[in-house]
């Protein structure tokens, strides 16, 4: 027998027509607010939680899982595959960039390039890690 989270999560998915994510604390809350907002993404943000607020990075990436939310940071520990195992995953995209700004126009690149795609279908992205960065310009 699942969890009451295992057994919600596929009736979850399926009403969601908004990606959802996991967004831990070190994202500063103007992205977060450009994420609900202009992306219209279903998000789980962790400082507006009491419990989640200290949490360590493990329990962060247990629940994204367990909740089948896609969990986004800044913290490159995330790619450590010996504290992170690929097979656990809950899909994580590590994203860097120097400003809130730069960080904004990446979710939008996310939102097009992976949990939107034109084909209408979001890249799955359990069991796998995406760096983003910004685009090099020349």
């Amino acid at each position: 027998m699942g969890t009451l989270a295992s057994g919600l999560l596929p009736i979850a998915e399926e009403l969601a027509g908004a990606p959802r994510v996991y967004v831990d604390a070190n994202l500063p809350a103007g992205t977060v607010t450009a994420m609900r907002r202009d992306l219209g993404w279903d998000v789980l943000f962790v400082m507006e939680h009491e419990d989640l607020r200290r949490a360590h990075d493990a329990e962060h990436y247990r629940r994204a899982r367990d909740l089948g939310r896609t969990l986004i940071t800044l913290d490159r520990d995330f790619l450590d595959n010996r504290k992170f195992p690929l097979d656990e995953s809950p899909g994580v995209i590590v994203m860097f960039a120097p400003d809130e700004q730069g960080l904004i126009t990446l979710l939008a690149r996310i939102d097009r390039e992976m949990l939107r795609t034109e084909l209408g279908e979001p890249l799955q992205l359990n069991g796998r890690k995406v760096q983003v960065v910004p685009e090099l310009r020349t």
